[in-house]
């Protein structure tokens, strides 16, 4: 008897008339909602003004799509893609490093911006490692939701599988090579289960105080980029490979060995 299987989706679309709204579009507006919403809770919590959190979103969230689209074009390169190709968000492929790193710039910039016009009467300003510690929580549980996005759009799997929670994949969506293998890994739900992991370790961190203003973004940096190192290496979809290993793997690698040492340094002197 075989055992249950996670299901693939049937349907990654719905139309309204003239309108097709693709699921995997809601996943990320669903994650983007997620984290403004709960950014603005926890940076006012800390002190800071109401309202910043939202204004900065308008600046960083285009900003991070950009970056992450560029990312993903950057390192799948395909000289056959038309610009239509590029612009094709709704189909997969946002690299979640360019998403944030072009999503913080825009986002210190349009701070950096607002404590300028900030009047003296509203009391010290909160400084943008404060602002990225109340976000970071909320950053990575967009993350979680948004992979579901790979699962509405059969992408992104693992290798095969005989576990019970395998992804059923069918025969038209399996890569070339894999027509034989009836389920994969779910590397979309590993990601976000770690991902959910990882805003809990932040809030149990973040309550303790032991880091100063930035430290908890840094830590989820880290924390991330372990956790995509292993579930990079699950993958079997086409990847730029370096010395045999994913280009992906080898930006976890160094963005967690630079990440925790800064975390490291960031260790407050006298911890609550």
């Amino acid at each position: 008897m075989e055992l249950a299987k996670i299901p693939s989706p049937t349907i990654s679309v719905i139309n309204l008339g003239p309108l097709t709204i693709h699921f995997y579009a809601l996943c990320i507006i669903a994650g983007i909602v997620v984290a403004v919403w709960w950014g603005e809770r926890r940076f006012v919590a800390l002190g800071g003004a109401p309202g910043v959190v939202t204004d900065v979103a308008y600046w960083a969230v285009p900003s991070g799509i950009i970056g992450g689209r560029l990312y993903h074009l950057a390192t799948t390169w395909e000289s056959n893609r038309t610009f239509l190709d590029a612009i094709a968000i709704w189909r997969g492929g946002l690299g979640i490093w360019g998403a944030i790193s072009l999503g913080a710039l825009g986002a210190y910039l349009r701070y950096r911006f607002l404590l300028r016009s900030q009047s003296s009467d509203d009391g010290a300003p909160l400084s943008f490692g404060v602002f990225m510690d109340a976000l970071a929580p909320g950053i990575v549980v967009a993350q979680a939701l948004g992979r579901w996005g790979n699962w509405f759009n059969v992408e992104l799997f693992g290798k095969p599988t005989s576990l019970p929670w395998g992804l059923a994949v069918p025969v038209n969506k399996r890569p070339l090579g894999y027509e034989s293998f009836p389920s994969f890994h779910p590397t979309f739900l590993y990601e976000s289960l770690w991902c959910l992991l990882v805003a809990a370790i932040l809030l149990w961190i973040g309550a303790r105080g032991v880091l100063r203003s930035g430290g908890l973004f840094l830590c989820y940096v880290a924390a991330y980029s372990f956790g995509r190192f292993w579930i990079e290496g699950l993958r079997i979809d086409e990847s730029e490979l370096i010395l045999g290993l994913r280009l992906n793997i080898w930006v976890s690698i160094t963005l967690f060995i630079f990440a925790a040492i800064a975390t490291f340094n960031r260790r407050a002197r006298s911890p609550r």
